[in-house]
């Protein structure tokens, strides 16, 4: 029988130098896109697409991480002794979103083994992993688009976007071809990472979801470090390709890199002008600014 993807890892051990001095206390995961954590957005996807168990992995000084998703007993007392009732379950709800372990990776020696922390609390099943970084608005969410495409071919699925042009060279690259019956599925051999933008075998950029099975931690364990003895997710795949199906999947949405300045700073606007309380006023004040 299939397992479920039940459970979602998220690397959250990174020292956000991009975002400095901003992130030399508060952990880049906890900066707020309009009114929450980016890490909160890519909690709420894994919910709603079905994920019962988010596994954290941390790092030294991300403990604020942990704090949001608890509960705040004074703040809440606070709140409901002044009747803020409306304050006091939008406080419940992040402490009631899901059952969250938390793991620590005690050096930041890549992505690869930042996810090879969580094998002990994965176990033996498929799982996702979520790069908080990466802000995904889709009306059906990515994690579940993603998690279709797995139950129905049966092999690890890797999120990915067109891109045209020099811009390649920021990301991963599949290597492969276009699935005869879904064009929103490319049928990956092999990956480069920051190709040439001559060199790029396709216009599919891995961006931070993954549907993965449980080999991959084994080769992970098997994985020579490379620069700065780091190991990479990238590496883990790229062995898990020749064993396994794994599958690129251009997703129904859009993605913003909160990971950096100007990507921030779109998804603030963006998400903002969505919102029914800051929308048409927001609206209103980007209209009357001379540009």
């Amino acid at each position: 029988m299939k397992k479920r993807i039940r459970k979602a890892v998220f690397p959250a051990g990174g020292l956000g130098t991009r975002f400095l001095p901003a992130t030399k206390v508060i952990p880049k995961e906890m900066l707020a896109l309009v009114d929450k954590p980016i890490i909160q957005y890519g909690v709420e996807e894994a919910i709603a697409s079905g994920i019962e168990h988010i596994i954290i992995v941390t790092g030294r000084g991300k403990s604020a991480i942990a704090d949001h998703f608890d509960h705040s007993f004074e703040l809440e007392a606070t709140l409901e002794r002044r009747g803020k009732h409306e304050l006091l379950a939008v406080s419940r709800g992040v402490s009631g979103l899901a059952r969250i372990s938390y793991v620590r990776q005690k050096e930041p020696l890549g992505l690869g083994h930042a996810v090879l922390c969580a094998k002990d609390l994965v176990g033996d099943e498929p799982f996702a992993v979520v790069l908080p970084d990466d802000v995904i608005d889709a009306k059906v969410p990515c994690l579940r688009q993603m998690i279709r495409v797995f139950d129905q071919r049966g092999g690890s699925v890797l999120a990915t976007q067109t891109v045209e042009g020099p811009g390649i060279s920021a990301y991963g690259v599949l290597s492969g071809s276009q699935d005869p019956d879904n064009p929103r599925i490319y049928n990956c051999t092999g990956m480069v990472e920051k190709p040439k933008f001559e060199d790029a075998p396709s216009k599919q950029a891995i961006i931070g979801r993954y549907v993965l099975t449980p080999r991959v931690f084994e080769l992970l364990e098997q994985t020579t470090p490379g620069a700065g003895g780091e190991i990479q997710l990238t590496d883990g795949i790229l062995a898990l390709v020749k064993e396994e199906k794994v599958f690129g999947y251009t997703f129904e949405g859009k993605r913003f890199d909160a990971g950096d300045k100007f990507g921030m700073l779109q998804a603030t606007v963006e998400f903002a002008l969505k919102r029914s309380d800051l929308g048409p006023q927001f609206r209103e004040y980007l209209k009357g600014l001379q540009l």
